[in-house]
């Protein structure tokens, strides 16, 4: 028997990385999983891999920063599958950097609207199905980033505090109603995101690898176990946390 047998687990960038990750580990805990990107043919191969491994696993194509497919997104879980147990809203983009009075204003906004927005309406059309089944948890991904300051990627760090705030609010506001809310906080995992930003450079990654005291990037199977986790009776007492999972990138 697998952890999560008879649950049903819907994770958002699940097309590559951290997201692939904890789609997989879900379907491999017994969980049926609808795998979310917006890049549906990354989101069927995530499928396909689960499929291949023995376990069930539903596609759906979503635009995050848009309310419309957000629901499309959610009752197309339902309909298939009947419930929604957990949410690993995981979905995001890293954009172009720049200082702050040289980001243009676009820029800045589809980050808003993805790593932020998006988290929030996953969180508006998810709750309330978990609420009347009876509870559920919800795992959003925020970032080392989310704790601490970086140059040159406003947009992205102000998106990813914003998703702590986010988190703490709603666990505030649904832990009386079943449903735990909890955030994760990764350093820098592999992924297709971290390869294009990096652009193949052994010397970029190991400057990045640099930044964290652990002296590498993690692999995103480490980043998807913590959600696993945070999702797993074994936090049932977890509310409404950041948890790092950063190699030591944000202590102090």
């Amino acid at each position: 028997m697998g952890e999560f047998d008879g649950k049903v687990a819907l994770v958002t960038g699940a097309a590559s990385g951290i997201g692939r990750a904890s789609a997989r580990l879900f379907a491999e805990a017994g969980a049926k999983v609808v795998v979310a990107d917006i890049d549906r043919s990354g989101a069927d191969e995530t499928a396909a891999l689960i499929a291949a491994a023995g376990g069930e696993a539903l596609a759906v194509t979503v635009d995050v920063a848009d309310g419309a497919s957000v629901k499309a997104m959610v009752d197309a879980a339902l309909e298939r599958f009947g419930r929604l147990d957990i949410a690993h809203n995981n979905a995001g983009i890293m954009g172009a950097g720049a200082d702050i009075i040289d980001m243009d204003d676009a820029v800045w906004q589809r980050g808003i609207d993805v790593m932020l927005t998006g988290v929030f309406l996953c969180m508006k059309h998810e709750i309330p199905h978990m609420i009347e089944q009876g509870g559920g948890v919800v795992v959003n991904t925020s970032s080392g980033a989310g704790l601490i300051g970086f140059p040159g990627q406003a947009n992205y760090v102000a998106a990813k505090h914003g998703v702590i705030g986010l988190t703490k609010s709603a666990a505030l506001e649904y832990i009386g109603r079943g449903v735990r809310v909890n955030a994760i906080c990764p350093g820098t995992a592999r992924s297709r995101m971290v390869d294009e930003w990096m652009d193949g450079s052994a010397e970029a990654e190991a400057e990045v690898a640099a930044l964290h005291p652990i002296g590498r990037i993690a692999e995103p199977e480490e980043i998807a176990r913590a959600a696993l986790w945070l999702a797993s009776d074994a936090a049932s007492f977890v509310v409404g946390t950041a948890l790092p999972v950063d190699g030591g990138y944000t202590v102090p």
